[in-house]
């Protein structure tokens, strides 16, 4: 019996600093793991940059952009429409960077008298 307790031992010995030396299996995976992590983290701080410079050149070079189309909707309207004001702060940041109100009507999708609207009630606001 105090053989056996003996060879147990040993055994549990040797097993413990076999477990030392070996490699783990799963520190190549995590390190892969984290490696892609951070291109990805990488890569879309570089798409958030780029498509930042770019929403900054369409916002410039909308100025110069005129619609292959040149039909209007009718501009009589039975009904109010609520003009979000996300769309009116757009219109006039688009008059303070000298556009007609035509441009702004074709650029913001709105009708010369919509866009006359918004101009008279933030000018009338101050």
């Amino acid at each position: 019996m105090e053989y056996l307790m003996i060879g147990l031992l040993a055994f549990a010995v040797i097993l413990l600093i076999c477990s030392v030396f070996m490699k783990d299996p799963y520190k190549i995976i995590r390190e892969e793991i984290d490696q892609l992590s951070m291109q990805q983290i990488q890569d879309m701080y570089v798409i958030k940059k780029k498509l930042k410079v770019l929403e900054e050149e369409l916002l410039v070079n909308d100025v110069e952009f005129q619609p292959i189309s040149t039909i209007r909707p009718p501009s009589i309207s039975y009904e109010k429409k609520e003009i979000h004001d996300i769309i009116k702060n757009q219109v006039w940041s688009l008059v303070q960077q000298g556009l007609t109100v035509d441009q702004i009507a074709r650029q913001s999708s709105l009708t010369p008298g919509e866009v006359e609207s918004i101009l008279a009630e933030k000018i009338g606001r101050g």
